[in-house]
């Protein structure tokens, strides 16, 4: 949704550069390296961690015609734990990631939220139309449906809100709308004597572009000295206030609301190893380089370093080369 330029971590050679004979070394080297007795994880390790995934959907491709075997049930059959579930997301098609993350949210007994909210605050109309279409095409099921079963009341109407894909993505500021946005956001905010209108927030933070909120945010900041966010937590409670607020700092600024996700996984006790996986998977070749800046900002501390002190084995091996680390 951001419209400047990011940097990943992976980045592979050039599409141009990546030839048949690329392909088929790598396509030999893991079937070797599966062969046998035994497994030479660190083959994949590096297979995974250096090209991207439009080219490692051409390597099971070629993996495919050279053994008549299916890359990812090979490696299945070999792995386990995180480091499996690792290995199969860097192999799934980029365009059908997002839907598969979603139905694992909601797949089985209880939701994770935290996905949902994630996934959908930070797409734009293009994608997430993409992503509607990937989850019907993979599961034949619909999106919208199954998030209407899984959620409810005012958390679900900001999630179907997003899931539309029809906010105004033209940049321009209307200062009178800026204006009529943000009295509206007061009047049915802090107010209000009965309570707070959260519809209005869902209107206004669904529909209008970016650009916009942050000016309707900074006017809110200027007249009631407060920031949105504080409002927000204090008018808000559970779900709905954590998707509101994740809408809010997403607009504010994207690496610094991903930096907050990554340190969310890893804070406190244990460590949300599926959270911490899909957010690498999802940026290490987008803008993973600057979220890990932003995270050294903000936590004075490495995101690397913070990923090898809360994980293990060739499960974490996998993920410090996905997140740029030697």
């Amino acid at each position: 949704m951001a419209a400047c330029y990011h940097e990943g971590t992976v980045k592979g050679k050039g599409e141009s550069d990546f030839t048949n004979g690329d392909q088929e070394k790598i396509s030999e080297r893991l079937r070797k390296a599966m062969k046998g007795l035994g497994t030479d994880e660190k083959v994949i390790i590096e297979a995974l961690s250096s090209h991207t995934n439009t080219q490692l959907q051409t390597v099971k491709s070629t993996y495919k015609t050279l053994y008549g075997r299916d890359l990812e049930e090979d490696l299945r059959s070999e792995l386990s734990g995180h480091f499996e579930s690792l290995c199969i997301y860097r192999l799934t098609p980029s365009t059908e990631f997002d839907a598969k993350c979603l139905r694992k949210a909601m797949k089985g007994i209880g939701t994770k939220e935290v996905t949902l909210i994630e996934i959908l605050c930070s797409h734009n109309n293009s994608e997430i139309k993409d992503i509607k279409e990937d989850y019907r095409k993979v599961y034949e099921r619909d999106l919208e449906e199954d998030i209407k079963e899984e959620t409810s009341g005012d958390f679900q109407r900001i999630l179907v809100s997003l899931l539309q894909g029809n906010r105004d993505e033209n940049q321009t500021v209307d200062q009178k709308q800026v204006e009529e946005d943000f009295k509206e956001l007061k009047q049915a905010g802090t107010k209000l004597m009965f309570g707070t209108d959260e519809s209005v927030f869902n209107k206004i933070l669904a529909k209008r572009n970016l650009s916009h909120l942050k000016a309707v945010f900074e006017a809110y900041r200027s007249d009631e000295q407060k920031d949105i966010e504080t409002v927000v937590a204090d008018e808000m409670s559970g779900d709905l206030c954590k998707a509101f607020l994740a809408v809010v700092r997403f607009i504010k600024d994207p690496l610094e609301y991903f930096a907050s996700c990554f340190y969310e996984t890893m804070c406190g006790p244990g460590t949300d190893d599926e959270r911490l996986m899909q957010l690498i998977v999802a940026h290490c070749e987008v803008d993973l380089k600057d979220i890990a800046d932003k995270y050294m900002e903000l936590y004075k501390k490495g995101l690397a370093l913070a990923i090898e002190e809360d994980t293990y084995g060739d499960y974490r091996k996998l993920l410090l080369k996905l997140s740029g680390k030697d």
